[in-house]
């Protein structure tokens, strides 16, 4: 027998199509339920519920309750980066899945992450941080300079996480669309939040997709100039 993490159990359960179409829903970062789910991998309830089961044991996604109703979502951010990271690299290999249609253009763009901005506005993003010297990169590891940490406190962003907070502050993610990073981590996290709650940008309808209002458009390409 052999020793050591058993990846083949990740991919039987990520590689059913049923199983990916669902986390994939589940990467808009929201709780759903099961029959959202069930429609979102095109089978029905009952098979739904064997495969979020499986999924659930898995440790990929985690069940939540409130009162008489059951939601899942994604189990965490390692989780969600794993898929984007599964996406990215199935892009670079020309292995996708094309449904032409209105939102492509729109998920391209901009859309969320499990919770933090990907798309080309969130490759643009980590690009004029780091252009700037507000973050430096070294491939996959990121960090906040001083000057970096003196702008995001002029937005009101606290970057003082909590002591059970073992997320990283910042971190690069393989964009699936862009197949470059964008930022992910505690700080990406809390960007996209702060669009959200100034009124500069709100969830699609049923989509990924960040839709910036024309206001919001202009802060953003003003804060993340290239």
């Amino acid at each position: 027998m052999k020793e050591g993490p058993d990846i083949a159990r990740i991919g039987m359960l990520i590689g059913d199509p049923a199983r990916a179409n669902m986390l994939t829903a589940l990467m808009g970062g929201q709780a759903l339920t099961a029959t959202e789910l069930a429609q979102a991998a095109g089978v029905t309830v009952q098979t739904a519920s064997s495969h979020l089961s499986k999924l659930e044991d898995g440790g990929l996604i985690a069940q939540r309750k409130q009162g008489r109703h059951r939601y899942f979502a994604l189990a965490d951010a390692a989780a969600g980066t794993l898929l984007e990271s599964i996406m990215g690299f199935a892009a670079s290999r020309g292995h996708l899945r094309h449904r032409p249609g209105p939102k492509d253009p729109a998920l391209r763009k901009a859309r969320v992450c499990y919770d933090h901005l990907a798309g080309d506005y969130g490759v643009r993003m980590l690009d004029s941080f780091v252009a700037r010297g507000a973050i430096t990169s070294d491939g996959e590891n990121l960090s906040v300079t001083a000057q970096g940490h003196s702008e995001l406190a002029g937005l009101g962003l606290d970057l003082s996480p909590p002591a059970s907070n073992r997320r990283p502050l910042c971190k690069s993610c393989l964009d699936w669309s862009e197949r470059r990073s964008h930022l992910a981590g505690t700080l990406g996290k809390a960007l996209l939040q702060h669009f959200m709650e100034k009124g500069w940008a709100r969830r699609g309808d049923e989509s990924r997709a960040v839709v910036f209002t024309p206001e919001g458009e202009r802060q953003f390409l003003s804060l993340f100039p290239i």
